[in-house]
This record gives structure tokens, sequence and C-alpha cells, in this order.
């Protein structure tokens, strides 16, 4: 089975840009005590996942992403797990519920409106169900545009599959912080996948290891160009 990286496409005629954001998350991390790093993470999105239900304290919390100390990430932690899927990654940084905003320009049929989340417009979605592509689950987004012949957006939430190689990682990279974590991992390059870490299904989806990475199988890769998809691009990726 091979593995494809995805890019948006840079032809000048995907002008779509969207002004959006999830509407709750986990809050940033303060400096860590022991490994002094901070912050919040990119590529953990969960955006078929409704908060609506936990009392409005704890909804103002998961709404101001301002950095917390680690004993509120991990009690805040605690408030949404029975809320989102199993296996869900909860880092400082993670992001709940519709993406909401506006929108301009020209989309394609897919696009990677950020380098590490992908929309595709509902009629695409339903075409790769249809044609087998397995595990897809589309998001409804709450995105407003200012035009008679606005594509309905549907956003793409993926699980959490496999691994890099150790091959392409730093031979001096440090063990995680045992306090808060932080694995202090960039993304390779170039990037070597581990293949006895690689689903077989779902046939698109984040790497646990880096969630800012979407991979695709060929199985995907090969039912978007049959279906003449547009608005992304396809590198395959090496796998050992």
């Amino acid at each position: 089975m091979k593995f494809y990286q995805l890019e948006r496409d840079p032809s000048p005629r995907y002008t779509g840009y969207l002004n959006a954001a999830h509407k709750w998350g986990l809050p940033g991390l303060e400096p860590c005590p022991t490994c002094k790093c901070g912050g919040a993470g990119a590529g953990l999105e969960y955006p078929c996942v409704d908060l609506s239900s936990l009392p409005p304290h704890e909804l103002k919390k998961l709404s101001d992403f301002w950095p917390v100390p680690l004993k509120e990430i991990e009690r805040l932690r605690e408030v949404v797990r029975p809320l989102v899927p199993p296996g869900a990654m909860l880092e400082p940084g993670t992001l709940f519920g519709p993406l909401q905003g506006t929108g301009v320009g020209y989309f394609g049929q897919l696009d990677l409106y950020v380098p590490w989340a992908l929309c595709l417009r509902r009629e695409a979605l339903e075409r790769l169900q249809e044609a087998g592509v397995r595990g897809l689950q589309g998001c409804p987004t709450r995105i407003r545009f200012r035009t008679k012949h606005a594509p309905t957006l549907l956003e793409l939430q993926m699980e959490l599959h496999g691994q890099f190689h150790p091959d392409c990682l730093p031979p001096d990279l440090q063990p995680p912080c045992p306090t808060c974590g932080n694995d202090f991992l960039t993304l390779p390059e170039p990037i070597i996948l581990d293949a006895a870490t690689l689903p077989s299904e779902p046939d698109l989806f984040r790497l646990r290891q880096s969630g800012t990475l979407i991979v695709a199988n060929e199985r995907f890769v090969e039912t978007v160009r049959r279906l003449e998809l547009d608005g992304v691009l396809f590198h395959e990726l090496e796998v050992r």
C-alpha cells in the first residue's frame, strides 16, 4: 500500500479563503517548570464534537485560549473526554466544534484551507463515500459567503494513526518531558513512515506522531483522481 501527503493546489484559480475558527478548544499551556516549553499545538481538530452540553462556566474556559497551568489543562481534558472519540489526543490547542466564520473566492472540490485541515464540498464527500472510500466523517461548517452560489463545505474529522520510521528522526532526539509530555519533535525532512504502524483503513488520517500531517492511502488517491476531484495535490511518502 502506498501513502501520500496532501498539498493545496497552488494554481491561481483556487482563490478560496476562510476567515474562520472553531468554537471551542483546550487552552494553551503556560511554560512547563521542567522543560520550559509552552503554548499550543496545531493539527488536533474534532469539528464534529459538540461541547454545548457542558456547564456555561466550563464552556467559557474552553473558549479562552490564553495559556493556563498544566493542572488546568489536565482538568479540562477530563471535562471533554466523555464527548470526544475513543483514542482522541487532547493536547493544548486541541480544537472542537464547527468551523465558523466567513469565506470568499473559489474552492476546489477538496481544499486544505490550512495545511493541517481539509474541507470538502458536500458533493465531493458524497461521491467519495459512494465510491467506497472508507472512514470519511464530514462535519458541517458555519461559513457565510456573500454569493448566490456558495459552496457547502464540510470539514473532515480524521482519526490518528501511524508513526515516523526511526530512520528519519534525529539521533539526538530528547525523550518526552516527564512533566508535560512535550516530545520535542518537529516534522522531519524527508518524511519516512513506519509501515508496521500504518492502518489498512481509514483511507485518510492524521499521523498520530504529528497531527499536522494528513496522510492518504492509494485507495483514496486513486479514487480522487478517477472522479477528477480537484483542489489538492498528492506526494508519495517513503514507507519502511
